[in-house]
């Protein structure tokens, strides 16, 4: 059948395609733990994961295609508005829900390139950027891509996805991708309101998103050192070292405006 290459990701970037009613993508080490994740939260009822279906003799994974609308740069108005950001919200508390049910096993391996430094016992996603996100009419329906999945604590997840889909940037960033001017305080109390996360939880999720930028820069710094050629590709053309200062002098000086909005 022909294969069609899909838009979207960095580490797998021009090696992820769909297959008639299914994707293909590289295997990896974490491959048997990943399927055994997503085949629980299935039989759980949640359908908010692709269904994986096995690993083909060219060692490829191959997993359901779940339809609808995958938004990539620049950033489609409809994915920036805040019906979608609340449906992500919601998603995400369904996902966390239902991972909470899931056991993971110490035989089991896991990506730890975007773990969270904290651990934790519930399977999270830690990828959660837009191209990862399916909707249907403007709403949030399905994650995809769990490739950095790995045990953790919810909120560092929610934290990975405020970062990406407030988004947490300085403006040059986000205008780069195609994120409208906004009211950044204003979306993520929106998204700790839809998430339904309690008042202990949402000064923690400040210092939190403070940790995910952390991991994120680091993790892109190792794949340079690697000499990832899609990562150096990125480095280079979003301003290499000055695009993470930037962010983390941005975030220090409008932290506070974040606090007062989730108070």
């Amino acid at each position: 059948m022909t294969e069609h290459q899909l838009e979207g990701g960095i580490a797998n970037a021009g090696h992820v395609v769909r297959s008639g009613s299914h994707v293909l993508r590289p295997a990896s080490p974490h491959t048997t733990a990943i399927y055994s994740f997503l085949r629980a939260l299935r039989h759980a009822g949640f359908t908010g994961v692709p269904l994986p279906i096995g690993i083909d003799p060219d060692g490829r994974e191959r997993l359901e295609f779940i339809p609808g609308d995958v938004p990539s740069v620049p950033y489609p108005a409809w994915s920036q508005t805040d019906t979608a950001l609340a449906s992500l919200g919601r998603l995400l508390r369904d996902f966390h829900d239902v991972a909470g049910t899931f056991t993971a096993t110490h035989d089991q391996s896991w990506n730890d390139a975007l773990a969270d430094p904290a651990g934790g016992d519930i399977v999270c996603h830690n990828d959660l950027e837009l191209s990862n996100i399916v909707f249907r009419n403007g709403v949030a329906v399905a994650l995809i891509d769990f490739e950095f999945a790995a045990p953790g604590r919810p909120v560092y997840d929610l934290a990975h996805l405020a970062r990406f889909c407030v988004p947490l940037d300085h403006d040059i960033d986000r205008t780069r991708v195609g994120w409208q001017p906004t009211d950044q305080p204003r979306r993520l109390r929106l998204l700790a309101d839809a998430y339904g996360l309690d008042d202990d939880r949402r000064l923690e999720l400040l210092d939190v998103i403070g940790d995910a930028m952390d991991v994120i820069e680091a993790a892109t710094r190792r794949s340079i050192a690697a000499g990832d050629p899609n990562a150096t590709a990125l480095w280079n053309r979003t301003g290499g070292a000055e695009r993470f200062d930037r962010r983390r002098r941005w975030w220090t000086e409008h932290r506070h405006e974040f606090t007062a909005a989730l108070n």
